[in-house]
């Protein structure tokens, strides 16, 4: 994005190019929470090298599970080992591992060989871990949704966010306050650029307008909230006066073709002459009236069913200029997460009984996969006709399968 935004012309981008990147919100929180599980990781290893213990073997899960019964706990949730590159793997095998708490523990009486059985206190941390990525996970599930959340969801959640960890940073126990300061440090270096762009979207969302940044921003910055607002605002009003310019420029051009026609056609037509005062009118009024008349109304209120495309689309002569600004900004995805799932093998190569794998096996399970459907097809004699399969094509060949 870096390169791309040196070789494009700034005059022809909004605000010179403020708002040329949008970062997935996914791929921001996977970072944050990443950083944060470095931190704990001494902390989790013996949950951790437990589950790896229990489920090694089918005998070991066998056991496992009788000991379940035994206790009348149900084996509904399978242990699962967490994947490196997933951070909600880790949370997932924390709250599965803590449902089976009392069965670690009674194993850990009959069998000598389990000897990485967690204290007390590694359990009490990772209880206590699990609560804190809760909400992480939830979110990530919002924003990872295959019905496409767009940037309305995005501003709240993300001061949700901020909030907890500044909250985690002040927690007795040192290994969430250690962990919270090492995931606000990376949230930091993105917060800058989420707050200000996704804020003046939530502001085109008639349910919160500046209602709701200034309801976060109070929160998280205290004496300097009035500062902030007010850039959040003028972001706004920029965003505004740009695209005013561009549709005066575009509603002049279109007179103008629109004079000659009509001049050729139909000589001394009062109705054109009248076009040509209303688009002279117009030039002298304050072009901030149409957003100032917008925020000056009150906010609508926070029903499920509440479509704001079908507002906007409603209110469009009230706020022909607002319309196209909230057009563009309410469209933006938060995640790539959606898209990027269509064109990803792994989710379908790693799973979790397999979440264990080298990078050099699985791509080895890659390449064998590719090479055993162009087999079927009948294209392995033509590198240019080498092409993988769709995930229609795996739904309709149900019974082909990689060993």
């Amino acid at each position: 994005m870096r390169l791309l935004d040196e070789k494009l012309c700034k005059r022809d981008l909004l605000l010179m190019g403020r708002m040329l990147h949008v970062r997935c919100a996914a791929h921001i929180l996977n970072l944050i929470v990443q950083e944060g599980l470095k931190v704990i990781e001494d902390g989790i290893s013996n949950v951790r090298n437990s589950v790896l213990y229990w489920i090694a073997s089918s005998g070991r899960i066998e056991r496992f599970e009788e000991a379940a019964r035994l206790l009348h706990i149900s084996c509904t949730k399978k242990l699962e080992y967490d994947c490196p590159t997933r951070w909600n793997s880790t949370y997932l095998m924390l709250r599965t591992a803590l449902d089976y708490k009392e069965v670690f523990t009674k194993l850990s009486l009959n069998d000598t060989n389990y000897r990485c059985f967690p204290t007390e206190g590694q359990w009490s941390a990772a209880h206590e871990v699990c609560e804190k990525l809760q909400l992480f996970h939830r979110i990530t599930e919002q924003f990872s949704g295959s019905q496409y959340p767009t940037s309305t969801q995005y501003f709240s959640k993300v001061c949700d966010i901020k909030l907890e960890l500044e909250a985690w940073v002040k927690s007795l126990n040192p290994l969430i306050s250690s962990m919270a300061s090492s995931m606000l440090l990376k949230f930091k270096k993105y917060w800058d650029d989420m707050h200000i762009l996704m804020g003046v979207a939530t502001i085109f969302d008639p349910r919160f307008k500046m209602k709701l940044v200034e309801f976060y921003l109070a929160q998280i910055y205290g004496e300097e909230t009035l500062h902030k607002i007010q850039e959040v605002r003028n972001h706004c009003f920029n965003l505004f006066q740009e695209y005013t310019s561009r549709v005066v420029a575009s509603h002049e051009s279109f007179q103008a073709s629109s004079s000659n026609e009509v001049a050729g056609v139909v000589e001394g037509d009062r109705l054109s002459s009248f076009d040509r005062f209303v688009a002279s009118s117009s030039a002298n009024v304050d072009p901030r009236s149409e957003l100032e008349s917008y925020l000056e109304e009150g906010v609508l209120s926070r029903t499920p069913s509440f479509d704001s495309l079908s507002w906007w689309k409603t209110n469009i002569l009230k706020f022909p200029t607002l319309q196209k600004i909230a057009r563009d900004l309410l469209a933006i995805p938060i995640s790539t997460v959606a898209s990027e799932s269509a064109f990803s093998t792994s989710g379908r190569l790693i799973s979790p009984h397999r979440s264990r794998l080298h990078p050099t096996t699985l791509e080895a399970l890659m390449y064998a996969r590719t090479w055993l459907w162009n087999e079927i097809n009948g294209s392995c004699s033509s590198i240019d006709r080498v092409s993988c399969p769709t995930i229609l094509d795996e739904e309709e060949d149900p019974d082909v399968s990689v060993a």
